[in-house]
């Protein structure tokens, strides 16, 4: 028989939840415990109850971002796999889509953050590179059976980058045909297995 969570479990949850939005959304310097709390609908002074320091928040908070959006890559990934397209063709039109480059919020914790991660405690640092390697995973598992050794953080490394840029430009135009000419590109070089076009 299940044991439904308690109230301290429960609110824990929802300032994990804001957190991962809020650091997706604003970066790590953007927000504050405050911040958090008060868009948690909490005060601040219950932050410590919950959490031994900022840092402890921020690593919990990103790897919660980075379940979510694992969780949502897979779950879009398997609804272009059912509509015909291969593993790697579902990621990349996935990965590299205009739904992505305006869903900075609940998106790729990677792309997000990545440029604030160096400068980071260790705690968060580390959480920081569990996402990476995760993502370097999900690129490598969706790759034709024989890629090159290196090739998954490669490609990896072209997706976040053309989503930053694209992001930089603006959900607009010019920031689409960004994203359009990499898939274009990644699909071209590396998807094997499916013709139809980006």
């Amino acid at each position: 028989m299940e044991i439904a969570p308690n109230r301290k479990a429960l609110t824990h949850e929802r300032i994990v939840e804001t957190a991962a939005r809020a650091i997706r959304r604003a970066g790590f310097q953007g927000v504050g415990v405050a911040d958090i709390m008060k868009e948690a609908g909490l005060t601040h002074g219950g932050f410590y109850a919950h959490f031994a320091s900022r840092d402890a928040l921020l690593a919990e908070a990103l790897a919660h971002a980075g379940q979510q959006s694992a969780a949502r890559m897979a779950k879009g990934n398997a609804a272009r796999e059912a509509e015909g397209a291969s593993p790697f063709r579902a990621l990349v039109e996935g990965y590299l889509s205009e739904r992505h480059l305006s869903g900075t919020e609940n998106g790729c914790a990677v792309a997000a953050l990545v440029s604030e991660m160096p400068r980071q405690s260790p705690d968060v640092r580390a959480a920081a590179a569990a996402r990476v390697r995760g993502l370097v995973a999900v690129v490598e598992k969706a790759l034709p059976e024989g890629a090159a050794p290196g090739l998954a953080a490669a490609i990896a490394s072209q997706m976040v980058g053309a989503l930053q840029l694209a992001r930089t430009l603006g959900d607009n135009a010019e920031g689409q045909a960004l994203l359009a000419d990499n898939r274009r590109l990644l699909l071209a070089q590396h998807d094997r297995s499916s013709s139809s076009s980006a």
